[in-house]
């Protein structure tokens, strides 16, 4: 019987460790091994150039899978992504069918939805300063400010901030991801198991767009009231909750609850 493991992604500009402790909680709570892959440009992969295209962004993420973890080849996946991380998931799942057990999508978009709930107008100024602030002083505040609604924490935005100087995004690369996800329009619908959840607070990107991709589906939604964009960040415990009840539904070797 293949293995079930838990593979987390991550969005635009972001890398694995932005997850922050949440691939320890997991393998702790459900007992099942969890990884995390960076797209390139970011992370480890900082010096690679971004693709722009989704598609090209989930091959490498395969190709990764297969070269640092073979021991999962085989593996039944259980995606789960936020942001364009999400968009990642839904078009892997979609061509590797065999491969993907089911898919997490949170607080994720497609082109299925207008461009201003994609990237609140609000934002755009303050978007503006973090694409062409040069300091990971500036820009991880601000980032803070755009996807988490809580108070900041010291010492998660010195951690961003000590990531961003060992691991720099290029400007061509954020670039290239922007161009890739707002050009992302799923046609095809995954033949796995798919849960969306979404913050109804979110002040980066509307909650619509994630039920507009979970009517599309024809799948379910579970909104939080407060959190924001980075809701693994602001409340972790509602997601470890929220996932222990969907992969308990879809059997991945997980006990009842």
């Amino acid at each position: 019987m293949a293995a079930d493991v838990i593979l987390l992604l991550r969005g635009l500009v972001r890398e694995q460790r932005h997850w922050l402790k949440l691939p320890q909680q997991l393998a702790a709570q459900f007992k099942l091994p969890v990884i995390c892959l960076d797209i390139p440009g970011c992370g480890a992969l900082y010096q690679q150039p971004s693709p722009g295209r989704i598609e090209q962004m989930h091959q490498s993420l395969q190709q990764q899978l297969a070269a640092n973890y073979p021991q999962y080849r085989q593996a039944r996946l259980h995606l789960c992504a936020i942001s364009m991380g999400g968009m990642l998931a839904l078009d892997w799942a979609v061509a590797a069918p065999g491969q993907v057990a089911s898919l997490v999508l949170i607080n994720s978009s497609s082109a299925l939805s207008p461009f201003w709930q994609r990237l609140r107008p609000a934002n755009y100024l303050t978007l503006l300063r973090c694409a062409l602030s040069q300091q990971p002083e500036q820009r991880e505040p601000l980032i803070w400010q755009l996807t988490s609604n809580q108070l900041p924490q010291r010492a998660v935005v010195a951690q961003w901030i000590q990531f961003a100087r060992q691991y720099p995004v290029s400007k061509a690369n954020a670039l290239r991801q922007l161009w890739a996800a707002a050009r992302f329009r799923p046609e095809v619908k995954p033949q796995c198991p798919v849960f969306v959840m979404a913050s109804q607070a979110d002040r980066l990107v509307d909650w619509r767009c994630s039920a507009r991709l979970a009517a599309w589906l024809n799948t379910e939604i579970r909104l939080h009231s407060e959190a924001g964009h980075d809701l693994p960040l602001d409340d972790p415990a509602w997601l470890v909750l929220q996932l222990q009840c969907f992969y308990s539904k879809v059997k991945c070797g997980l006990p009842a609850i």
